[in-house]
């Protein structure tokens, strides 16, 4: 049976330790370990919160019409040019 995701095994944790120290330095990994373990604590806490309320917040009918109602931008609608660039009309004599 093919695994699709194959963990790292003995030596190639090494060698990616290695990589790892060599491209953000020694002293940054603790920054950068600690920063990683804040972003998963604040993961976490998001999805408890959303677990603990499932439902979708609801727009008021009035919001939720407005943002149906507002147009699309044309891509295909010329593009306004700079007075500068703009031809005035020949003079007449």
């Amino acid at each position: 049976m093919e695994t699709l995701l194959a963990l790292p095994e003995g030596g190639e944790w090494i060698v990616l330790l290695i990589v790892v120290v060599l491209l953000f330095g020694a002293n940054r990994l603790p920054e950068l370990t600690r920063n990683t373990a804040k972003a998963l604590v604040e993961l976490k806490k998001v999805t408890r919160e959303a677990k603990l309320d499932p439902a979708p917040q609801e727009l008021p009918a009035e919001e939720r019409a407005v943002e149906r109602e507002a147009p699309e931008p044309a891509s295909d609608a010329p593009l306004a040019q700079p007075p500068s660039a703009q031809q005035s009309p020949p003079p007449t004599s």
